[in-house]
């Protein structure tokens, strides 16, 4: 439904996390794959991450209130942009415009925001720690984006998102079907000039203080990080920390990160977490009958949106990772493993060869169970 026209070998060589690029009808004959009305109702829900953004003392200053919302009045006609997090999670149709991205691995993978905003609307000069697609449904924005440097906050606020003005490389206004992509620490800007509906597509990875505190939590779990430093001479200074004994220390770290049976199961967890709530399925407890028979009536088994799905390389065990939790299979089943991780939903024909091997018949019955996965009636 949605089919990238870039020369996605080129841009994963020559420009992902190197630089900001606009691409022209990235998307052609774009639709919006939700209308505003039914973001607004979204943005209503307890479960959905929502903010609204009000531009200020005439673009100066922008002030944030976070859903959920009953309604928008308030707000008029100008001036204001609304932005919903993880709408994949929520709104099945929105599914297919993530599957564009899916050249990219789903590990890096965060979210689908989607945006409506009047004119005027835009949430100010920021920086992201993140790679970001911006994709233009209805309406227009003009865009500005500036190089990596040295920017400050706002007003000198340390804890805001906001950054003082800079020189913009890119200034451009995004029509229906563009697409602006910007990497990490390339400070930008959105400005809307009629009333515009757009999307952002983000990938993230961990920062070092996320690694480490899931590292730190895993090893004091698992009972594991017991080895402590030794040496065999000491300073001649009782106060005195010499270097090769600072160095000795950090190297009790570096050794786990070279111990893949100490850091795997952290990073699996981690990295198929989601920042964002799930809508999880309501439980349906199948046997492998009713599963089998549901399947030869052509049901399709679907995972719920913005579900993990994840395999590590080498990995010291046969396991998969969904959602911050391991599940095991035999090792003679991992091509149905690599299906499971690699493909969103599984035709009834796969499913039913699946059902013929015990450890994905069970891994199967426990998604279904665990609302991960559900029954569809077609593809």
């Amino acid at each position: 439904m949605y089919q990238l026209t870039i020369d996605k070998e080129k841009f994963l060589t020559e420009i992902w996390q190197k630089k900001p690029v606009i691409f022209r009808q990235a998307f052609k004959g774009f639709t919006d794959p939700i209308a505003a009305d039914e973001l607004a109702g979204l943005a209503c829900e307890e479960e959905v991450a929502a903010r609204v953004v009000v531009t200020q003392d005439q673009g100066n200053n922008w002030q944030v209130i976070n859903g959920p919302f009953e309604d928008y009045d308030q707000y008029g006609e100008e001036n204001w942009q609304l932005l919903v997090q993880a709408i994949n999670h929520w709104y099945p149709d929105s599914q297919p415009l993530v599957e564009a991205f899916r050249f990219l691995p789903d590990w890096r993978f965060d979210d689908l925001m989607a945006s409506f905003a009047t004119p005027g609307g835009g949430v100010g000069p920021h920086i992201d720690q993140y790679d970001v697609f911006i994709i233009q449904g209805e309406g227009r924005r003009r865009w500005t984006v500036g190089d990596i440097g040295d920017y400050q906050q706002r007003g000198g606020v340390t804890t805001s998102p906001l950054i003082e003005n800079f020189q913009p490389i890119i200034d451009d206004i995004l029509e229906p079907g563009d697409m602006l992509y910007i990497p990490p620490g390339f400070p930008h800007q959105g400005f809307t000039l009629t009333l515009a509906m757009s999307y952002s597509i983000g990938f993230r990875a961990p920062s070092q203080q996320e690694l480490l505190s899931s590292m730190a939590d895993y090893l004091i779990d698992s009972n594991q990080g017991q080895q402590r430093f030794t040496s065999t001479t000491e300073p001649v200074a009782p106060g005195l920390v010499p270097s090769a004994q600072q160095q000795g220390l950090m190297d009790l770290l570096v050794s786990l990160a070279q111990q893949p049976a100490a850091y795997q199961t952290m990073l699996g967890k981690l990295l198929s977490q989601n920042r964002f709530e799930l809508d999880i399925c309501e439980a349906d407890r199948l046997d492998a009958a009713e599963l089998q028979q549901a399947l030869q009536d052509g049901a399709v088994i679907s995972r719920i949106g913005g579900l993990k799905v994840l395999l590590l390389e080498n990995d010291s065990e046969n396991r998969l990772f969904i959602n911050g939790d391991c599940f095991e299979f035999a090792a003679a089943d991992r091509d149905y493993a690599e299906m499971l991780a690699n493909q969103t939903s599984v035709a009834s024909e796969q499913a039913l060869l699946m059902l013929q091997r015990e450890s994905i018949q069970q891994l199967l019955l426990k998604l279904i169970e665990l609302g991960y996965c559900y029954l569809a009636d077609t593809e």
